[in-house]
């Protein structure tokens, strides 16, 4: 693809992004921002949420983990139905009767201000960190297929992709956030759709041959039972899947905000229950096309990049096609941006609610304080970005993984604790023992490893959590 026919597509579809916040942002006020009035249909919200949960992250690096460790990625896929089902049966109705807008104020209410404060503390530090990862890897694809070219610099592109999710999530917040996600995940799902196809059409295989060639690469080993000490261990995994769903979805402002848009408990649980069955089914396709691009590059005698999140986009931009190039484009973009400007959204949300006293401030003083909170996130999101880029080690998807095992943790044990139990914490200690735990965690994770070679998953996250709840068990008191 040339340089003319990548900015003619990027601003068309921006174009069209700007349109519709532009039109779901007609009379919006802070509260709107905030909640969208309640009034979200709930399959508009099931259906962009997928783009929100699967993020450009899943776009480029889970089709690039199968060359190293198969399908085992799915098992944690299968965890996230047992966290789904705690967030429907248990977190929902929760949220739902106390008509929560920042879901930390449950804290408060269950505990006390510090217990509330440090909740909200740690999920915009998790989801800070997070969705800049997921940023920086939509402007490293645009860095590579458009600003190389011109010699940008990294900076202006990371510039460039913030100042575009402000722009059209600064007015309308979350309403706007339920309709332009739902335009972003169409694609998403398309390029992923179009990729298999192509790549399936190239190598000459039907439906049953595609299974079939994926059984025997050796790529489609899905469950791993041989070595509890390995990472892709099935309990791990499992475990961790469903520990990452219980908290990076129920105890997480950004994705429980969408939720709690819908007009009633029946249609946020609906909503919540399709989303879980549909993304199943998504990351399968996702974990296809990832042996689909090896065997591909295999037939063709393609080299390696020197990295796999650099596979997908390699392959779209020199060896698949137009088509697949120009989808490519748009999914990364969407899968990106659908999660970030969310995050973006629940951010804002969270800090003002949660820190600013929102509640209790005129409208315009409202309107101020969110557009430079809206400002001071887009910087962060900036600072990370360069920050990860010089130290990036890994693939993305397991960074964001990784940090969310240690930074969720406390919120994990923080609402446990609060539902498990009648014991009341307060003060400051609720603080020191949340920034113990991932400490702890880590300390544990790494003599684990030293000493009897068991290598931690994701189910650090749930060791992080337990240490968080003992640790309150310790400095509570009887109700």
């Amino acid at each position: 693809m040339n340089s003319t026919l990548i900015v003619f597509i990027l601003v068309a579809y921006f174009s069209i992004l700007i349109g519709i916040a532009y039109i779901t942002s007609k009379g919006a006020d802070s509260t709107t921002f905030f909640t969208g009035n309640r009034q979200s249909p709930w399959y508009l919200v099931a259906f962009g949420m997928i783009g929100a949960s699967i993020s450009g992250v899943t776009f480029v690096s889970v089709p690039g983990d199968v060359g190293n460790f198969g399908f085992a990625y799915f098992q944690v896929v299968l965890g996230y139905l047992v966290g789904y089902a705690i967030i429907i049966t248990v977190l929902m109705p929760l949220y739902y009767r106390m008509n929560l807008i920042s879901i930390y104020t449950y804290l408060e209410q269950r505990f006390d201000p510090w217990a509330y404060k440090t909740g909200a503390f740690f999920f915009m530090v998790s989801r800070s960190i997070g969705s800049a990862l997921r940023l920086y890897l939509a402007a490293t694809i645009l860095q590579l297929f458009l600003f190389d070219a011109w010699g940008v610099p990294f900076v202006v592109t990371v510039v460039t992709t913030i100042l575009l999710i402000w722009v059209y999530t600064f007015r309308g917040g979350i309403k706007t956030i339920v309709y332009t996600d739902t335009f972003q995940t169409f694609f998403l799902v398309s390029a992923v759709a179009i990729a298999v196809w192509q790549i399936s059409s190239e190598l000459g295989l039907s439906f049953s041959g595609m299974i079939h060639a994926i059984q025997e690469s050796g790529y489609g080993k899905v469950f791993f039972w041989d070595d509890p000490m390995a990472r892709q261990f099935f309990p791990k995994q499992f475990i961790g899947g469903a520990l990452i769903a219980l908290t990076m979805t129920g105890m997480d402002q950004e994705i429980m905000q969408k939720n709690l848009t819908c007009r009633t408990l029946g249609d946020a649980q609906k909503n919540m229950f399709w989303l879980s069955i549909i993304l199943v089914f998504v990351n399968l396709l996702f974990l296809t096309l990832g042996a689909l691009l090896y065997i591909y590059s295999s037939q063709k005698g393609i080299a390696m990049p020197t990295t796999s999140d650099q596979l997908f986009p390699m392959l779209a931009r020199e060896h698949l096609g137009l088509v697949v190039g120009i989808f490519f484009l748009l999914g990364i973009t969407a899968s990106s941006y659908a999660s970030a400007d969310s995050a973006l959204a629940g951010l804002t949300t969270s800090f003002c609610i949660d820190f600013l006293n929102f509640k209790s401030k005129n409208e315009s003083t409202r309107q101020q304080q969110k557009f430079y909170v809206h400002i001071g996130f887009s910087i962060l999101f900036l600072i990370i970005i360069l920050i990860f880029r010089q130290i990036n080690e890994r693939s993305v998807i397991d960074a964001v993984l990784q940090v969310a095992g240690y930074t969720y943790g406390p919120l994990l044990g923080l609402f446990s604790f609060g539902l498990i139990t009648q014991r009341k914490v307060r003060g400051w200690l609720v603080l020191l023992v949340c920034v113990l735990s991932p400490a702890l965690s880590y300390a544990f994770s790494y003599y684990a490893n030293v000493a009897f070679g068991y290598q931690f998953s994701y189910e650090i996250l749930g060791v992080n959590g337990l240490i968080t709840f003992v640790g309150l068990a310790c400095i509570s008191h009887q109700k």
